[in-house]
């Protein structure tokens, strides 16, 4: 399976996303090896982030403050006195009132002393390196209460310093780069839509070209200005692509209409031969100048001007064309019957209409033995069909889905590529039943066609 071809928007979002990434990476790294080698800038940040979580169980009531910590408070800040590390923490108010202590004597040794004011923050080094040894406080208002939160920490056995680096990272990194991203992707994604637009826009009147317009072209308005490089790059390829149509057109016109007449002439030079193979050279002439009329009619089918379209009556059309094909049909030897079931006016080329079912009603008298019955029908409503009674398409691989070119015997079928190119022409779809020695039915439906409403695409 032919694998899809990736979106714009896809590609540089994924591109974005990386650099992001990337430059998150970076800066996280930045961020952290500030932090890191700075161990008086990364004690501050721990002991502030550890005394605010301290400070949530600080409540007053009546004017008087009390620390009551909930249990996993308790469990973060456990009496710790081993060689691993220590834990101290003392809550008093600005007047020196305790409300919580898990210390005596290194209460005194570690903390400020309880008649000095409460300043708004303090700290100081116990230990230099890492783990952290350091003792420090920070004061906190709660309904109009003064509250010094102190803690000391030696040898961080908690990991307090761990904590403080990644909540930094998170809250001055992460959060906002990741806010950023975001915001950039998504201006990414919106930019990349509008920026889009006119080729969408492009492409959809890409679809919208007519085909016999040899002159449609891919509008210019309100197109960016790379975009518009392209779509006149597209236009002028149209250009020679029309160039090159209208001349193959010509030179099948010319060539057929320059064979004809020396054709003509040695058929008649033919018939004043009486020789058996002066008849099978006339027949071969016949045959080349069905093909050359084939060409002519393909040249003519293909060089179709809009203008010619008109409201014609089906049922007219196929009776003109069976009385005047009669004569042909009878001289090999087959019956032609035309049925009239009613038909409503269609805006057709009858013209074209004609020399689509004189090319089915011909295919039925040449592949078909003697006694052949063939029917045109025309109705009911706007489909004409031509049926025969035959050895059916053995001849014509894959019809349902392309008439083709080329039949298995080997032989040109331009008849049938004619009635195609006609059929799309008027929007009219083919439909095809045949089976060996049951014969063959092809009905051509016009009824997007019809002049009470519905126009030919």
């Amino acid at each position: 399976m032919t694998k899809p071809n990736p979106s714009l928007i896809g590609i540089v979002s994924r591109r974005i996303l990386a650099f992001s990434l990337l430059a998150m990476a970076i800066q996280i790294g930045v961020v952290f090896a500030d932090y890191w080698f700075d161990d008086d800038k990364l004690s501050v940040l721990m002991l502030q982030q550890e005394t605010e979580a301290l400070s949530s169980a600080i409540h007053v009531r009546n004017g008087i403050a009390s620390f009551e910590p909930d249990r996993e408070l308790s469990e973060r800040y456990l009496d710790r006195h081993d060689r691993d590390g220590s834990i101290f923490l003392r809550v008093r108010t600005a007047s020196g009132a305790l409300l919580y202590s898990n210390c005596t004597t290194e209460c005194a040794e570690h903390f400020l002393p309880l008649s000095i004011d409460a300043p708004n923050f303090w700290k100081r080094e116990i230990q230099p390196g890492k783990p952290f040894s350091v003792a420090g406080g920070q004061t906190f208002e709660r309904a109009g209460a003064t509250v010094l939160v102190e803690l000391a920490i030696l040898k961080d056995p908690n990991g307090f310093m761990y904590g403080a680096l990644l909540h930094e990272m998170f809250d001055s990194m992460i959060v906002p780069m990741t806010l950023m991203f975001c915001l950039v992707i998504g201006a990414t994604i919106w930019s990349i839509r509008s920026a889009l637009k006119p080729v969408a826009m492009a492409a959809a009147a890409a679809d919208r070209l007519d085909p016999r317009d040899s002159s449609a072209r891919l509008p210019l308005t309100r197109m960016p200005e790379e975009i518009a490089r392209l779509v006149t790059a597209v236009n002028r390829m149209l250009a020679r692509v029309a160039d090159l149509i209208q001349s193959q057109k010509l030179f099948s016109s010319s060539i057929a209409h320059e064979i004809r007449t020396p054709v003509s002439i040695a058929k008649m030079e033919l018939s004043h031969i009486d020789d058996p193979r002066a008849r099978n050279a006339e027949r071969d002439l016949d045959a080349l100048t069905h093909i050359l009329e084939q060409l002519t009619s393909l040249a003519r089918a293909d060089a179709v001007d809009p203008s010619a379209y008109q409201t014609a009556d089906l049922s007219q059309i196929g009776a003109g064309l069976a009385e005047a094909i009669a004569p042909f049909v009878f001289d090999h030897d087959k019956s032609l019957e035309f049925v009239d079931e009613g038909t409503p006016t269609v805006t057709v080329i009858p013209a074209l209409v004609e020399n689509m079912l004189r090319n089915l009603i011909e295919n039925a008298v040449k592949h078909n033995p003697p006694g052949t019955r063939i029917v045109l029908a025309c109705g009911p409503g706007a489909t004409v069909s031509v049926e025969d009674d035959g050895r059916g398409l053995v001849d014509l691989p894959e019809h349902h889905e392309d008439l083709g070119y080329i039949k298995r015997s080997g032989q040109i079928g331009l008849g049938l590529k004619i009635v195609q190119r006609i059929s799309e022409l008027h929007n009219a779809p083919i439909t095809v039943e045949t089976a060996p020695d049951n014969g063959t039915k092809i009905t051509i439906d016009f009824s997007a066609a019809r002049s009470d409403g519905m126009t030919v695409s």
